[in-house]
């Protein structure tokens, strides 16, 4: 019997492959990883000047005092990641209203593991470069790149407890929160008062519009997002910051509750239904036209800009702005001189803060707070989930390397140095994290 799919044509069938590839849980990851080996393999190719020329090409933009001038790198690192970091905003505002950190007993064991997996591996950095220079890349081995660490976690399947991916995303969210506050505290240059002043007169409309007018179309918080982006830059603080801030302002309620847009939409597909005619369809239908429209209507009232939005650009985020960046930044040319200084403080320490920081301080801040009694572990998780969790804390990559342009502007060959040690740590813990969760945690977890 000839059934619908029987008529697929093949572009189809690619179409559907794509669309399965996009929602596996590691497929942000994949892609990540799968840039990153090509800005590897290009930066030691015989085409390796051409990788660098790209990245160094000028774009501009602006007039006057307000034009912008910067490589394309630069760009990707400014603006791309600015947005990077107004869907991480989004997250974090989610995740406080109605997430893993809306109570305080939900939040105190993440927050804990982040601050942990944060101070540990500082210090641990800090011990071996005290006194020189490169003290300032204190904040590398703080982060945790959450696109590969839950794309290790979700290639064990149902090996792993529900718990523990959320243990993990919310820990990953807090840690997010941690390095925004480094960068804007400690890697913050001189200040221009005045595009700050202008920066923060853009906020305070958003929120007026969120709070007090109740606007709820995104084209008015995009293009005031795009002028408080601009002026940040403009001011010193890095723009990365603005898209934060400019993520609080978005709105995340509804105006209608459940029961009424139940009723709406009822009300709706009851009109579509009964102008269903064997001789029309809805492009030649008024009727079915208007409860199309009133269904979307109501599908907006009962949504919130917030949740839209950030469904709207993840898509973007995971397959498109991290790729690039990978791209952009992961190139790092092993030129004998470089491989000769390998083993410098700075290379050991961001080395073991990723690798043994992240594991001390997410393990030992949880076990402190189980000892003690204040907090419990996640449900069906144990001590060996949390260990697990934490070495895949450790995959620090796109943050941490993201630190590392921030805390060395002036000196490449200390963030090349970082990069690689970047790379070595991140792929240590992430097999080390596989192979404790896989292979010495109970196979469906236990209270």
């Amino acid at each position: 019997m000839s059934t619908k799919t029987d008529n697929k044509l093949p572009i189809h069938y690619l179409l559907d492959s794509f669309n399965a590839f996009f929602r596996m849980e590691a497929a942000g990851g994949i892609a990540l990883m799968l840039c990153t080996v090509i800005a590897m393999l290009w930066a030691n190719s015989p085409w390796a000047a051409t990788y660098h020329a790209v990245w160094q090409t000028k774009l501009t933009i602006g007039a006057g005092e307000w034009m912008l001038s910067k490589p394309a790198l630069l760009w990707i690192n400014d603006g791309l990641m600015a947005i990077f970091f107004f869907v991480v905003g989004l997250e974090i505002k989610r995740e406080i209203l109605v997430g893993d950190l809306s109570t305080p007993r939900q939040a105190l064991i993440p927050i804990a593991a982040a601050v942990g997996g944060m101070v540990v591996p500082a210090l641990i950095f800090t011990a071996f470069n005290m006194g020189m220079p490169s003290i300032s890349g204190w904040g590398i081995p703080m982060a945790t790149d959450i696109a590969f660490a839950l794309g290790i976690l979700s290639l064990l399947g149902r090996r792993v407890p529900v718990g523990l991916k959320i243990f993990l995303t919310a820990l990953a969210i807090v840690d997010d929160m941690g390095a925004i506050l480094v960068i804007a505290i400690f890697y913050t240059s001189s200040l221009n008062l005045v595009a700050l002043g202008i920066g923060i007169a853009g906020l305070a409309v958003m929120a007026i519009m969120n709070v007090r007018w109740g606007f709820r179309h995104t084209i008015p918080y995009l293009i005031l997002g795009v002028i408080v982006w601009f002026a940040f830059l403009k001011s010193g603080i890095h723009a990365t910051i603005a898209g934060v801030l400019a993520a609080m302002t978005i709105p995340a309620s509804t105006r209608v509750d459940g029961a009424l847009f139940v009723k709406e939409l009822r009300h709706a597909v009851s009109l579509f239904e009964n102008a269903v005619r064997p001789d029309k369809t809805v492009l030649t239908c008024q009727e079915q036209q208007m409860a199309m429209h009133s269904i979307s209507h109501a599908y907006g009232q009962a949504t919130t800009p917030l949740q839209n939005i950030e469904h709207a650009l993840h898509p973007w985020v995971a397959f498109f702005i991290m790729p690039v960046f990978a791209l952009a930044n992961a190139g790092v040319t092993f030129q004998p001189e470089l491989m000769q200084n390998l083993f410098t403080p700075v290379s050991i320490g961001v080395f073991l803060g990723l690798v043994v920081g992240k594991q001390i301080g997410v393990t030992g801040a949880c076990l402190l707070l189980h000892k003690l009694g204040i907090a419990n572990y996640p449900d069906r998780t144990t001590l060996a989930h949390i260990y697990g969790a934490s070495c895949l804390a450790g995959v620090g990559f796109t943050m941490s390397i993201f630190i590392a342009t921030l805390a060395y502007p002036d000196q490449q060959q200390l963030v090349e140095l970082s990069k690689i040690a970047i790379l070595f740590a991140s792929t240590v813990a992430g097999i080390w994290g596989y192979v404790a969760l896989r292979f010495f945690t109970p196979a469906n977890g236990r209270d």
